[in-house]
Parts: structure tokens; C-alpha cells; sequence
């Protein structure tokens, strides 16, 4: 699992024999790039990834009629690094694409299908739009349960989806009762350090944390980082979101040194690995900022706390409720340091978000 250096090299070389082997527009070769591409999305080196989904792509669409399912299928890998690099309106475009094609050519209960829903549903919740999210997280689940055996790994998928959202509305108890069906099927189907094991780890401990039970968070996000360590590259952005983590646990326990230490880690992968105005950096900064805010220094804290707001007003809808989180910490570090007209200008930008948006983001 993870070697991928080795499978890169395997996919390279078959793709050059192929090149003098095939025509130029041959389907095969559109399956090759498309192949080299998933390594480099798993890699997470996302713009490598695009770059060859799209030759992938560009060959399907002379070669292929135009409801073909490999097209979908080259829609969905476009739309899914869409996705992680934070183009949400280009992601929708492209798995909605994907969804048409596998209408028509799929029958109702498809397991194609519900993974559409699923992707469908994943940019709808990185929008901050949770209530649509869990809609076309549970149309994904319909289809899965009538499909699948009851330990298929995709229910698992889906179980872990709608408890993201329970998690995103606030209703812990629902959301760790989701998380732990998704586990004990990943535990069944999969080997020990198989990634999706991590995040579902990862998944738990952010239930616990929110609940506010931070030794036990703590327990699942050390759980799992050491799987992530044994299978991903050092710079791959799943550890950054492990060691952001870990240092969510130190900041709420007033541990800010050892806070500051893994939140540091992680802002040193994600500036390596990700665009420089993607949502993840922009919590990155928010979590350093936090921490600064923490121990007083709030220059400091200003200073990542106007990084944050700055990516965040490029990457996301004007109305997501990270923005209104954003706005949030401005104005209350402004009010630490007793500049209270500008506190007051910043909390009413972010009650003015949360008023648009109170049904998303007050749990029920």
C-alpha cells in the first residue's frame, strides 16, 4: 500500500510502449494518463494530477460517444482535484457532467451512481452547504444498501459521509454513530494500515473533540497519524491535517508550545503542497493565530487571523460560515487589544453571515 514512486514508474513505462505501440487518440493511451494521474492525485500533487486527467480527457472525447462511461469517469477524476484544490463551482460542473452521463447509461441502483451522489455531496459540504450535502449523501447510501453486501467498503464511504455532516450540524451523538459503522466495516475489508483506516480514526477523534473529551480525541488522531506515517509520502496533505489535529488537542488543553509545534508542521506541508489560496492553508493560519491569540501575543495572532480572512474571501462563498468564523477571530482579537470599534466592525460581518445562515451552521 502507498508505494507510489514504484507504481508511477509501472504506469510510465507501460505508457511509453504504448505511445509506439498506438495511434495518438487511442483509448488505451487515455487510460494510461488517466492511471499516472490517480498516482499523482494520491501523491497529492494535485496540479500534476489535473494536468494528466486532462490529456486523459481530451483524448476519451475524440475517441468515445459522448455518453460513454469512461467520459464520466474522466469527469469525475477532473472534478475531483477540482475539489482539493478548492475549485468548488468547477468541481460541480464536472462531477454534475459525470452524473448526466451515468443516468442515462446506468441502471437506477448502480453503485456508479451512488459514488456520484457521494462526490456531488462532498463539494456541496467543502461550500459549507451541510443540509444539501447530507441530501445527496443519503441518496449515495440508498443506492449503496441496495446494492451492496452490508460490509461493502463503499457503505462505508457513505456511512463516514453522512456522519461528516451530523459532525458539521452539531448532532455529535448521530455523527459518532455513523463514524463507527464506517469503521468496524473498514476494520472487516481492509488491511490495518490502509489510509481510509486513518481517517476514520481521524474522524472519531474529531467527534471527541468537539465533544469536548480531548483525551480520547487525542488517542484517535495518534491512531491515526502513525497509519498515515507508514503509507503516505512525508509532504502528503493528509499528514498536515494529522499534525493540525494533534495540535487542536495541545491548543484546547493550554499545551500552546507543543500546539504551536504541530501546527507549524502542518502549515510547512500545506504551503508545499497546496495552491496558495486553498481553504486549508487559510485554517492553517486561522489554528497559528489561535494559539498566538492563546498566550496573548496578539499582533502575532492579527497578523495569521488577516492571512486567514484574506485566502478565505478568495476560496470560498461569500456567505460560508468559515468566513463568518474568520471574522470571529479578527474582531476578537481587536477587542483583546481594546480596539473596540474595530471588534465591533468585524463581529457584525460575522453576524451578518451567520444570520444568512443560520439553519447550516446552528446545530439541530
Amino acid at each position: 500500500m502507498g508505494d507510489y514512486s514504484k507504481a508511477l514508474e509501472v504506469y510510465e513505462k507501460a505508457h511509453k510502449i504504448k505511445e509506439q505501440a498506438l495511434p495518438s487518440n487511442h483509448p488505451d493511451l487515455a487510460t494510461s494518463y488517466n492511471s499516472i494521474g490517480q498516482v499523482y492525485n494520491n501523491m497529492g500533487d494535485y496540479s500534476k494530477a489535473l494536468e494528466f486527467y486532462e490529456k486523459s480527457h481530451q483524448i476519451f472525447e475524440k475517441a468515445l460517444p459522448p455518453n460513454h462511461p469512461d467520459l464520466a469517469l474522466s469527469y469525475n477524476n477532473i472534478g475531483q482535484v477540482c475539489n482539493d484544490i478548492g475549485d468548488y463551482s468547477k468541481a460541480l460542473e464536472f462531477y454534475e457532467k459525470a452524473h448526466t452521463i451515468e443516468e442515462k447509461v446506468l441502471p437506477p441502483n448502480h453503485p456508479s451512481l451512488a459514488i456520484s451522489y457521494n462526490n456531488i455531496g462532498g463539494v456541496y459540504n467543502s461550500m459549507g452547504n451541510y443540509s444539501k450535502a447530507l441530501e445527496f449523501y443519503e441518496k449515495a447510501h440508498e443506492t449503496f444498501e441496495k446494492a451492496l453486501r452490508p460490509t461493502h467498503p463503499s457503505l462505508a464511504i457513505s456511512y463516514n459521509n453522512i456522519g461528516g455532516e451530523y459532525n458539521n450540524m452539531g448532532d455529535y451523538s448521530k455523527a459518532l454513530e455513523f463514524y463507527e459503522k464506517a469503521h468496524r466495516i473498514k476494520e472487516q475489508a481492509l488491511p490495518p494500515t490502509h489510509p481510509e483506516l486513518a481517517l476514520s480514526y481521524n474522524n472519531i477523534g474529531q467527534v471527541y473533540n468537539n465533544m469536548g473529551d480531548y483525551s480520547k480525541a487525542l488517542e484517535f488522531y495518534e491512531k491515526s497519524y502513525e497509519t498515515f506515517e507508514k503509507v503516505l509520502p512525508p509532504n502528503h496533505p493528509h499528514l498536515a491535517t494529522s499534525y493540525n489535529n494533534i495540535g487542536q488537542v495541545y491548543n484546547k488543553t493550554g499545551d500552546y508550545s507543543k500546539a504551536l509545534e504541530f501546527y507549524e508542521k502542518a502549515h510547512i506541508i500545506f504551503e508545499k503542497a497546496l495552491p496558495p489560496n486553498h481553504p486549508l492553508l487559510a485554517t492553517s493560519y486561522d489554528n497559528i493565530g489561535q494559539v498566538y491569540n492563546n498566550m496573548g501575543d496578539y499582533s502575532t495572532a492579527l497578523e495569521f487571523y488577516e492571512k486567514e480572512v484574506e485566502i478565505t474571501k478568495k476560496a470560498l462563498p461569500s456567505n460560508h460560515p468559515h468566513l463568518a468564523v474568520s471574522y470571529n477571530n479578527v474582531g476578537q482579537v481587536y477587542y483583546n487589544m481594546g480596539d473596540y470599534s474595530k471588534a465591533l466592525e468585524f463581529h457584525k460581518k460575522n453576524l451578518k453571515i451567520k444570520k444568512k445562515l443560520c439553519l447550516q451552521i446552528i446545530p439541530t
